[in-house]
């Protein structure tokens, strides 16, 4: 249980004693630089935390910027989590407070595996936190009314939120079929013929396929989960996310987009699927500067702009470029007739000469020792999902 215990003692005294009634066993962690009087023991000084930063605690209250003192001590409490996980049983986190505790126990829960429960009551829960939880499993729990002091309404809530996290640690997941690997897919609606496929062919020669919307969290999960070594080999569909980062689209999943497989030294089978768009949102919303370029409403909250032909030309030297660096087996997989659902025959964003300067930039920059398939088909074509599997199950 991490938070500010200086200014929230009253709040986390009720929490603890709900966690204890629980039946859990509590380790306290105080992000708070002011003196803290507690009920509980406080395991986890806000001391050892400022140990681990190269600030001390009177500078942090002395200091008038308050976003530095937040920053700093969520960074703190991160490292002191990092070391615990090591060498404590941690079976899962639970944090509480307004905007400045939400960001500092979102930070600190950062250092925290995947699958051990991650909650933080917060009042803040309906704000757009996507930057703050990150590619983590962290449930937000709305706390109504303010984190300051009890009444009838956040006692009832914090209750209900250690009976929350203490449901989740006992939780255990039904016997699921063992499979002979995990494999990461990406996926965008453009593409979903084709990952349909490929799942569907995967799981019957019995991999676990585990797919991930290209939307820029996916991407980011994906190459996540990968570093942590859930994730055995990749069928990159979909890398529309490239396209995204490079254009300032709403869908970039930053530009590390494509680099863990190649660092983790897993086989990939990599098909420029859906570069020929960026996404924007509403239309009015898509850059002054794109104004004169081809859009396509792809939904009324969903602007597809068409890449042109020096986009193209930078996105295959930027894939060919990190695929380079692999330590794994790789192949690049091209579909010839179009690499999304629009850009096929008759669709609005059908250029194929366009898609031709995509695939000979990726192969003027690549190794000679990645192999690159080319098939006269789409992308959403049986058979091309067919030929993608085979391939990836040819270097697994």
């Amino acid at each position: 249980m991490l938070g500010c215990f200086d200014t929230k003692a009253d709040d986390f005294n009720y929490m603890h004693a709900c966690l204890i009634h629980a039946g859990m066993t509590v380790l306290t962690m105080n992000t708070g630089i002011y003196k803290s009087i507690t009920d509980f023991t406080i395991d986890i000084s806000t001391e050892e935390i400022i140990d681990k930063l190269d600030v001390d605690i009177q500078e942090l209250r002395n200091s008038t910027d308050r976003s530095f003192f937040i920053e700093q001590m969520g960074l703190g409490a991160a490292r002191v989590i990092s070391s615990l996980i090591t060498t404590e049983s941690i079976q899962g986190a639970i944090g509480m407070g307004g905007g400045g505790g939400t960001y500092i126990a979102l930070s600190a829960m950062q250092a925290i595996p995947l699958g051990i429960p991650k909650l933080c009551l917060t009042t803040i829960a309906t704000k757009d936190l996507s930057r703050q939880v990150g590619v983590k499993d962290i449930v937000l729990f709305p706390s109504v009314v303010d984190v300051a002091g009890l009444n009838s309404i956040s006692s009832r809530l914090i209750s209900q939120a250690a009976g929350a996290i203490a449901g989740m640690t006992k939780a255990l997941p039904l016997q699921h079929n063992k499979s002979k690997g995990t494999i990461g897919i990406s996926i965008f609606g453009n593409t979903t013929e084709c990952v349909n496929y490929c799942t569907d062919l995967l799981t019957k020669q019995g991999y676990e396929v585990l797919p991930f919307h290209a939307v820029g969290t996916g991407g980011l999960t994906m190459e996540s989960l990968i570093r942590d070594g859930y994730i055995d080999a990749v069928l990159d569909i979909t890398t529309t996310e490239l396209a995204d980062d490079l254009c300032g689209g709403i869908c970039s999943a930053g530009p590390n987009r494509l680099t863990a497989a190649a660092e983790k030294g897993i086989p990939q089978v990599v098909v420029p699927g859906c570069l020929d768009m960026v996404n924007f949102g509403h239309l009015d919303t898509v850059p002054l500067s794109f104004n004169d370029r081809l859009l396509y409403s792809w939904s009324p909250d969903v602007t597809l702009m068409r890449t042109n032909e020096q986009e193209n030309k930078l996105l295959g030297q930027s894939i060919a470029k990190k695929l380079n660096q692999s330590t794994g087996a790789v192949r690049i997989l091209l579909p010839l007739q179009g690499i999304s659902k629009v850009s096929g025959e008759g669709g609005v964003f059908h250029q194929p000469e366009t898609d031709l300067v995509l695939f000979n930039s990726i192969k003027d920059h690549l190794n000679e020792n990645i192999e690159v398939v080319e098939l006269d088909t789409h992308i959403n074509d049986r058979s091309f999902a067919t030929r993608a599997v085979e391939l990836l199950c040819s270097i697994l």
